[in-house]
């Protein structure tokens, strides 16, 4: 698939975000003042900023707001709902923070609660497509969650935040060894996606289109696999493996901020990958599989 920068910033951030926003709300954190100020505005930021970003995928940005419409069937509806239920849910707890209100932290909870069920729906917009087999298993949303998850217990300064980001290394790992599989396992061929497989072994004559067209730019992008597997090891070492590291020492606010500008660089690498590497069976029309 290609890996469009608008849904790599979009998954990541937001990701990143309502991680870091459930932690708040769950009462990780109880700052005051100007500390729950500027704390508060880097989760909002974080998880603005990518949904921001998600609108720019769109033919037109007007349309998101019909995505709203169809939460009866589509995950991106679900995911519209939920990170607006997120953001609303969480605002007060929030503006308690910084003024000392005292609201129940049950809210924050429930917002917290909220905001990983949001990553979740993000996960399932891919996991449920049939068409990319590299997506379509249960380890796409742990994926998903456990990112979210370590993020936001490393920016909330979590004593265990290391186990979630060497636990994220595994699940990466597992996601990267069940997909290389997925298409030969799922049995899509040419001959599958045709219909001809019947009479025989079918083989491609002449392209599909003799133009480049949306299929072709969106649905089929190939990645050397000497590339792919270096991208794999900075995913791995700078989303994971080295914040890890950092966290363990006795650096303070600076650990954490250095430990988090290294993931969210393995994040990006790793969420690239996670688009490049997908294999549409669209491809197979055209005699390809990337």
């Amino acid at each position: 698939m290609h890996p469009a920068p608008s849904v790599i910033l979009f998954s990541t951030l937001s990701g990143l975000g309502f991680g870091f926003l459930a932690f708040l709300g769950w009462g990780a954190l109880m700052p005051s003042g100007w500390a729950a100020f500027f704390l508060w505005a880097l989760g909002y930021g974080l998880a603005v900023a990518g949904l921001l970003a998600a609108t720019f995928h769109l033919g037109n940005p007007r349309n998101a707001l019909k995505a709203f419409t169809q939460w009866r069937t589509s995950w991106l509806s679900r995911e519209a709902w939920a990170s607006v239920a997120t953001l609303l849910i969480l605002a007060p707890v929030a503006l308690s923070d910084i003024f000392a209100l005292g609201l129940p932290r049950l809210i924050g909870q429930i917002g917290g609660a909220l905001a990983i069920l949001t990553v979740f729906t993000t996960a399932m917009i891919y996991t449920q497509i049939r068409a990319v087999p590299r997506w379509h298993h249960w380890l796409t949303p742990v994926m998903f969650l456990t990112f979210a998850l370590a993020g936001g217990a490393m920016l909330s300064g979590r004593a265990w935040a290391p186990l979630l980001l060497l636990a994220l290394g595994a699940v990466l790992l597992a996601l990267w060894r069940v997909g290389d599989a997925a298409f030969a396992r799922a049995g899509q061929t040419l001959g599958t996606a045709t219909g001809l497989d019947r009479l025989g072994v079918p083989s491609v004559l002449d392209p599909a289109h003799t133009a480049g067209n949306y299929l072709k730019r969106e649905m089929i992008f190939v990645v050397g696999r000497k590339h792919a597997a270096r991208l794999r090891r900075i995913a791995l070492a700078l989303a994971s493996i080295l914040p890890a590291l950092i966290l363990l020492l006795p650096l303070g606010v600076w650990g954490i901020a250095l430990a988090a500008l290294l993931h969210l660089a393995g994040a990006l690498a790793a969420r690239w990958l996670f688009f490049a590497e997908a294999e549409h069976v669209v491809g197979l029309y055209y005699g390809a599989r990337g």
